[in-house]
């Protein structure tokens, strides 16, 4: 028998769970370990609350969820509850798969006045994670600020301009919903510092821009290339350019009877955020394209207004300790998964937040692939030796820790769904307590 623990329970984790199985069949015992008391990771707390579809892909990872070799160990910290050395002493192999649940810092001059916030904890405080859940970001002004020109700013500029009969059959939670409902929103402003032929939105989320109820998306014409120039890009691109330039066409007669403008600003890179203890405008420098397409300051700047600023410009893995770490790139250093003896990564603790939520599939399989290599399948019957499950069970209850099954997360599952208000399939709870009380004796 393997002893195979897994750090996030996210698509990453289980892709890379599911890939165990197939590897080691019957003589594997998987544990996934998660310091919430909710598993999916990204599928819950990072995909938009109006992106449902998407979502669905958490029953694949309940089959494997179910499964009698692989359990489910919510509510566990690594670094606080248990170490990773203690880990790697329990079990033949220890993948870390937390992801990069931390933003990417915005390194600018006023960037720690109240209402710049990363998008991590923005998009946090709308789909419920309970380390945002008190965030209350100001919506009382007019003008908002995204920097940043990938899906992520597309979500959040489309959360912010949705009317509330727009939010049926998301989760999107009730404190976000009743907070937009009120907000003041008039104008979102996407800054990002190169041109339409560089931005890493794809097409189906920037034309989502285009079907709003209130909203209206808007390009300045002078910022697109020749639309010869198009030929060049692969299609998803071309399409997503397209797109653009068909927002650049709106006539202002539809646009007036939108309540928000959502603004295209290319060739603009943020530079400082400045007011008298919250933000109130974003100073941003023009910017051209080198020869290599680097955006190249120009020295021309101007300030937008903004009562509210959420930085999109990625994400990185927090550190661990005794985990070799690669600082310029904000995940664990590795050499195609592996870290140490023993230790492993996956996903975005491997790769950085590139890919899609399928990307972490191949991957998995991959590092699987690897572990297999490393742990070898001689003697399986015979043992490793190793404690697993059993020994991580009795180190736990030495101190305290509430341990979450996958069982206890099927009743915080079922009274969600009870709890749910007309048109929404759930209401997340956003209070651990809360869902650890519900778990019954």
């Amino acid at each position: 028998m393997r002893h195979i623990a897994i750090i996030g329970s996210g698509p990453a984790g289980y892709y890379t769970a599911e890939a165990a199985q197939k590897a080691f069949g019957q003589d594997v015992r998987i544990d996934i370990i998660d310091r919430l008391p909710t598993p999916f990771g990204l599928i819950r707390f990072g995909v938009a609350p109006d992106h449902q579809s998407i979502k669905a892909v958490a029953r694949r990872y309940e089959k494997v969820a179910l499964s009698d070799n692989v359990r489910f160990c919510g509510h566990v910290s690594v670094g606080q509850d248990i170490s990773i050395a203690e880990l790697q002493a329990l079990y033949d192999a220890v993948v870390l798969a937390t992801g990069a649940p931390h933003d990417r810092l915005l390194d600018l001059p006023g960037s720690d006045l109240a209402g710049v916030y990363g998008s991590a904890a923005f998009v946090g405080w709308y789909n419920g994670h309970p380390d945002f859940a008190d965030l209350d970001p100001p919506l009382d002004g007019r003008d908002v600020v995204i920097v940043g020109n990938g899906n992520v700013a597309l979500d959040v500029a489309r959360i912010l301009s949705k009317t509330v009969a727009e939010f049926d059959d998301s989760d999107i939670v009730g404190h976000a919903l009743a907070a937009l409902e009120q907000a003041n929103t008039r104008r979102i402003t996407i800054l990002g510092r190169r041109g339409p032929h560089q931005i890493a939105m794809t097409p189906k989320e920037l034309g989502e821009l285009g079907r709003l109820e209130a909203a209206s998306p808007r390009v300045d014409p002078a910022d697109l290339p020749k639309e010869a120039a198009d030929a060049q890009l692969e299609p998803g691109m071309r399409k997503s350019v397209t797109l653009l330039r068909e927002y650049a066409v709106i006539p202002e007669a539809h646009r007036a009877t939108k309540k928000v403008s959502i603004d295209f600003d290319f060739f603009a890179s943020p530079v400082e955020i400045t007011g008298e203890g919250r933000v109130e405008a974003v100073r941003v420098e023009r910017t051209r394209l080198d020869a290599d397409n680097r955006s190249v300051g120009t020295g021309e700047t101007y300030d937008i207004p903004a009562a509210l600023v959420v930085s999109c410009i990625g994400y990185r893995t927090p550190p661990i300790e005794g985990v070799p770490y690669e600082q310029g790139r904000g995940r664990f250093a590795n050499e195609q998964g592996r870290i140490l003896p023993g230790l492993y990564c996956v996903g975005w603790a491997r790769r950085g937040p590139t890919g899609t939520i399928g990307t972490n599939r191949p991957d998995g399989y991959e590092l699987v692939e690897r572990i297999f290599e490393d742990i070898g399948a001689e003697d399986m019957g015979a043992g490793s030796g190793k404690a697993g499950r059993a020994g991580l069970d009795a180190l736990l209850e030495t101190r305290g820790v509430d341990l979450v099954t996958f069982a206890d997360w099927q009743k915080i599952d079922e009274a969600e769904i009870a709890r749910a208000t007309s048109g929404h399939p759930r209401e997340k709870f956003v209070n651990v307590e809360d869902m650890i009380g519900l778990r019954g004796d």
